[in-house]
């Protein structure tokens, strides 16, 4: 039976779902998007890498990625000498994880967590990351924020990309002509994949004020927000990303914030 997409208030154990979907899917996903890579830091399908950019902080100290999946940006910056601790909610994810590190000879901490319980004492990491990881899987953004503060040492850095919350108000779709909005900003009903009434897959839209005031309330300072192009000669589409639509909108938010040094 093929799945039913549609938008629904109702999503019970949204971590429970989010964890059996990538389960399910880990090997298949990766094969279907090579251009993740093995040993490759991306921080969204418009393909811009931590190599171009240059987000993460100049000496990030200790690092944790969190919603890591198959861990390839955690295992580009241990193949850089980095120390980095890499967790996911998906045991099935960080089994692949586990093989493509013995498959590059790399070895560091692969840990099974969900962003708003991590297994860390406070103060633990100068720089947590999540390149497309965890944050759209949750209906509220709090808790995760408020749990990255909390192992985040004084002065650290907390650097994400998600979906980009323009992005919600129209279709899945990377063609232009298919830009016509089709809900309204700021709607919190998720996008949900369901198969014979059950759900199997939950997304939740978040708007910038929801990213913003989170990160105000839990205690961070937000430092820059940061809206890729899409990148000239690109012809690659992945869902609703593509040069099509890329070059009318951005498709990616990335948000970078600050955990207050002590005074």
């Amino acid at each position: 039976m093929e799945p039913s997409y549609e938008p629904s208030n109702n999503v019970p154990a949204p971590q429970k779902i989010a964890m059996t979907w990538w389960d399910d899917q880990a090997e298949e996903y990766l094969a279907e998007h090579p251009s993740l890579g093995e040993v490759k830091f991306q921080w969204g399908p418009e393909g811009w890498t931590e190599e171009d950019l240059h987000l993460l902080p100049h000496k990030p100290g200790r690092i944790l990625e969190v919603g890591a999946g198959a861990a390839q940006c955690s295992r580009w910056l241990a193949s850089k000498g980095h120390e980095v601790v890499a967790t996911d909610i998906s045991p099935g994810m960080l089994a692949v994880a586990r093989a493509l590190n013995a498959k590059h000879d790399l070895d560091f901490p692969l840990i099974a967590a969900g962003i708003e319980a991590l297994p860390f004492n406070n103060d633990s990491f100068d720089t947590v990351f999540t390149s497309f990881g965890a944050l759209s899987f949750l209906p509220t953004l709090t808790p995760a924020f408020d749990e990255v503060f909390r192992v985040l040492r004084p002065g650290g850095t907390w650097i994400y990309s998600v979906t980009h919350p323009f992005s919600w108000v129209f279709p899945d779709s990377p063609h232009q002509d298919d830009l016509t909005v089709i809900r309204p900003y700021g709607k919190r009903e998720a996008y949900v994949e369901t198969t014979g009434g059950t759900t199997e897959y939950a997304e939740f839209p978040h708007t910038f004020s929801d990213h913003v005031n989170g990160l105000v309330q839990s205690g961070f300072d937000v430092t820059d927000l940061f809206e890729p192009d899409w990148p000239a000669g690109k012809t690659e589409t992945w869902g609703a990303w593509g040069p099509d639509r890329g070059a009318m909108l951005p498709g990616t938010l990335i948000v970078t914030a600050q955990k207050p040094a002590r005074s």
